[in-house]
C-alpha cells in the first residue's frame, strides 16, 4: 500500500500557471498507471468560472476553476487533498483556507520563500485539526503505482526508468526536491523501487517532520525500509534518530546527511535551503546528525556514493529472508509510453501530417521573420522601406525603387479624407462611445466596399479586362453598360472637371513623368475623356487612378483594395486618437438630421 497519496486521492490545485503545469505532469503519471486524472478542480480567483485544459494521453480533459476551496469541494465531493501553488505573500491564507475545509485532509505546499512565522502557524493549525500539512518548498509526494502530487519524479521517461508504474519496497523522505528524484532512481536500480517518496521541503520549519512520516511507514506492511536524506541545520534528523532508536522497529532505516563540507567552512554559513544552516556552536552539524543515526541503529553510508550499494545490500537481505519477492522487469515493448506530440512524431519520421494551411510569403520559425526569404532586419539595414515589404508580402517580389516611390505616394495621398466619409465617421462614433482602438478602426474598415474605397480592385479588374482584350473605349463602355453597370473608378460626388481631384493630378503627373509604359492608366484617362464629356463629374477618381497605376506596375488585381485599406487605416487610427485626446462624448444624432417619415401618433387597436 502507500501512505498519504493513494488511488483514492482527489486533488484541488490552488494556483495559476504553475498549478496548471503541475496538473499536466500529474496527468502524465495518471495516464502511465492507467488511472483517471486525480485533479478535480483548480482554485484561482482571477480565472474563476473558466476552465483549464489538461492533456491526458492523446486527448484533453476540461477541469473547472473556482473562486474558493469551499466552492470546489462543494462541487466535487471526492476532493480530499490540496496542492498550494500560490505566491509566498498569499500562501499562508491559501493554506489556511484549505486546512479549514472539512473535506481536505492533506495540504502540500510547493511555494518557496514562505515566512517562517506563516509556516509555523500552518503547521500548528494542521496538528490542531488532525490533518497533514506538508511543505513549504515541497516538490511533492508520489506513491508508486497509485498517485503523484506535484512534479516529483521528473519527466515521463524518468518515471518509467524509476519503475514508478508499480510499487516497490522502499520509502523515501527528503528535504531536497532534486535529491528526492535521485533517491527514487537509486532505489529502482539497486532494489525494487519505492512505495512512497515525500519531499518535506528544505525550510527551517517544515509543516511535518520525519517522525510523522516514519510512523506511517512503520504501519505500512509494504514498506520494508526507509531512506532519509538529511542535511545540516535544525534538529529534525536527531528527532528521527531518537524515534528509530527508542525501540525495535519493523522497518529498516538508511540515512545520509549532506553538509560535511561545513567542517572546512566558517561556522554559521547558510546553504541553499533555508534550514541548511549549522548553529554557531556546532549544533545541527552533518557529522552529529550522522552519528545520531548510527547510534540509533540506522545504516549510515560513509559517502553519498555508497548509498546505492547499501540499499542493494538491504534489498538482497529482504529477498533472502523472504520479506520481499523480486518483481520481474517489464520487457522494453511493455513499458508505459506517452503518446508523442505531432511535432515529435514528425521529427522521428513516424507520421506525415497534411498541413492545415500553406504560406508562400513569410516564415517566422527562426530568429526573426523572413519575407520571401529575406530577413526583416537585413531589409531595414540595407535601406528598404515599407513599400518593399508590401511588394514581398503582396506580390512575392522585391519591387524597384520607382515602384516603391509610387506606392509611397499612393499611401500618402489616400491615408485620410477627412472626418465626414463613412469609414472615418464610423470610427469617430465608436471612439466617442469609448470603444477601443482595434474595434473602432475595424468599424471604419467595415465601411470599405463598392461605394467607399472598395472600387480599387473592381476598377483594376475591368481596366485590365479592357486592355487584355484590346477593347476601344466605346466597346468597353458598351460592354460595361450591358453587363456590369457604372464603371468602377469613374465618377465623384464632389469633384468634377471644373473642380479636379488634386490627388489624381499629382499621381498621374508623377507616374507619367517616369517615362515607363502605363497602358492601363492611359486607357483609364481615355475613358475619362468620354465619360466627363457626358457629365462633368464622371472623372477618373483616386480609386480608379490607384487601380490603373498598380496594375501597370504588376500587382495582382485581388490585392488592390489592400492599398486603400492599408492607407486609410493610418487615417482611421488618427481619428480615433484625435477623439480620445479630446475626451469626446457619446454622439447622438440631432432630430433635425433625421426625416421621421412615419405615421402620426395613433391609438393602438384592441388585441383580437
Amino acid at each position: 500500500m502507500s501512505i498519504l497519496a493513494n488511488k483514492d486521492t482527489r486533488v484541488v490545485i490552488q494556483g495559476g500557471a504553475a498549478g496548471l503545469n503541475a496538473a499536466r505532469r500529474m496527468s502524465e503519471y495518471c495516464y502511465m498507471i492507467k488511472r483517471p486524472l486525480n485533479v478535480e478542480a483548480f482554485v484561482y480567483p482571477p480565472d474563476a468560472g473558466k476552465t483549464n485544459e489538461v492533456p491526458f494521453g492523446s486527448g484533453l480533459l476540461t477541469v473547472p476553476v473556482y473562486k474558493s476551496v469551499a466552492e470546489a469541494t462543494a462541487a466535487h465531493s471526492q476532493i480530499n487533498t490540496s496542492l498550494v501553488y500560490i505566491g509566498a505573500d498569499r500562501a499562508a491564507a491559501a493554506g489556511m483556507e484549505a486546512l479549514n475545509d472539512p473535506k481536505i485532509q492533506l495540504v502540500s505546499m510547493i511555494t518557496e520563500g514562505v515566512p517562517e512565522r506563516d509556516a509555523k502557524l500552518l503547521a500548528r493549525h494542521a496538528v490542531k485539526l488532525g490533518k497533514i500539512f506538508n511543505g513549504p518548498s515541497s516538490i511533492g509526494i508520489i506513491s508508486a503505482g497509485s498517485c503523484r502530487l506535484g512534479v516529483i519524479g521528473g519527466a515521463f521517461d524518468n518515471l518509467v526508468a524509476c519503475k514508478l508504474y508499480r510499487e516497490g519496497s522502499f520509502g523515501v523522505i527528503t528535504k531536497s526536491g532534486g535529491l528526492s528524484n535521485e533517491i527514487i532512481w537509486i532505489c529502482s536500480q539497486f532494489a525494487d523501487g519505492i512505495t512512497t517518496a515525500i519531499g518535506i521541503g528544505g525550510d527551517a520549519y517544515p509543516g511535518t517532520d520525519y517522525v510523522t512520516y516514519l510512523e506511517r511507514f512503520e504501519q505500512d506492511p509494504q514498506t520494508k525500509a526507509v531512506v532519509i536524506v538529511g542535511e545540516m541545520g535544525g534538529d529534525l534528523e536527531e528527532r528521527a534518530a531518537e524515534w528509530f532508536g527508542a525501540k525495535r522497529r519493523r522497518i529498516q532505516l538508511l540515512a545520509v546527511v549532506s553538509g560535511f563540507c561545513q567542517e572546512s567552512l566558517p561556522k554559521g554559513m547558510k546553504f541553499g535551503h533555508a534550514g541548511a544552516k549549522e548553529g554557531l556552536q556546532g549544533e545541527g552539524s552533518a557529522r552529529s546528525k550522522a552519528e545520531a543515526f548510527r547510534k540509533a541503529g540506522a545504516i549510515v553510508p560513509d559517502t553519498f556514493g555508497a548509498l546505492g550499494p547499501a540499499i542493494k545490500a538491504v534489498y538482497e537481505d529482504l529477498v533472502k529472508t523472504g520479506q520481499v519477492r523480486p518483481i520481474p522487469d517489464l520487457r522494453p515493448e511493455d513499458l508505459p509510453k506517452l503518446p508523442k506530440s505531432v511535432e515529435e512524431g514528425m521529427k522521428s519520421g513516424e507520421v506525415v501530417v497534411a498541413p492545415l494551411i500553406k504560406s508562400t510569403i513569410s516564415d517566422d520559425r527562426g530568429d526573426e521573420p523572413l519575407y520571401q526569404g529575406y530577413p526583416a532586419s537585413e531589409l531595414i539595414n540595407k535601406g528598404y522601406e515599407i513599400p518593399h515589404v508590401i511588394g514581398l508580402l503582396w506580390d512575392k517580389r522585391l519591387i524597384s525603387k520607382q515602384e516603391a516611390e509610387i506606392i509611397k505616394r499612393i499611401m500618402m495621398l489616400s491615408a485620410d479624407h477627412g472626418p465626414c466619409v463613412s469609414g472615418a465617421l464610423a470610427t469617430i462614433i465608436a471612439a466617442c462611445a469609448g470603444i477601443g482602438m482595434s474595434q473602432a478602426v475595424a468599424a471604419g474598415l467595415i465601411m470599405i466596399g463598392p461605394r467607399f474605397g472598395g472600387a480599387v480592385t473592381d476598377a483594376g479588374r475591368w481596366f485590365k479586362y479592357a486592355v487584355d482584350n484590346k477593347m476601344s473605349v466605346d466597346e468597353f463602355l458598351g460592354y460595361m453598360k450591358k453587363n456590369v453597370g457604372p464603371v468602377p473608378g469613374i465618377g465623384h460626388r464632389v469633384k468634377s472637371l471644373r473642380n479636379p481631384d488634386t490627388r489624381v493630378k499629382e499621381l498621374v503627373s508623377y507616374v507619367k513623368g517616369l517615362g515607363t509604359p502605363t497602358p492601363h492608366l492611359d486607357f483609364a484617362l481615355s475613358v475619362e475623356k468620354v465619360t466627363s464629356a457626358k457629365k462633368e463629374n464622371l472623372i477618373l477618381n483616386v480609386d480608379g487612378t490607384m487601380a490603373a497605376v498598380l496594375v501597370d506596375i504588376g500587382f495582382p488585381v485581388d490585392s488592390l483594395n489592400g492599398f486603400f485599406i492599408l492607407s486609410r487605416t493610418i487615417g482611421l487610427i488618427g481619428h480615433w486618437v484625435d477623439q480620445r485626446r479630446q475626451e469626446s462624448r457619446l454622439i447622438r444624432l440631432f432630430d433635425y438630421l433625421v426625416n421621421y417619415a412615419t405615421p402620426k401618433r395613433r391609438d393602438v387597436p384592441p388585441l383580437k
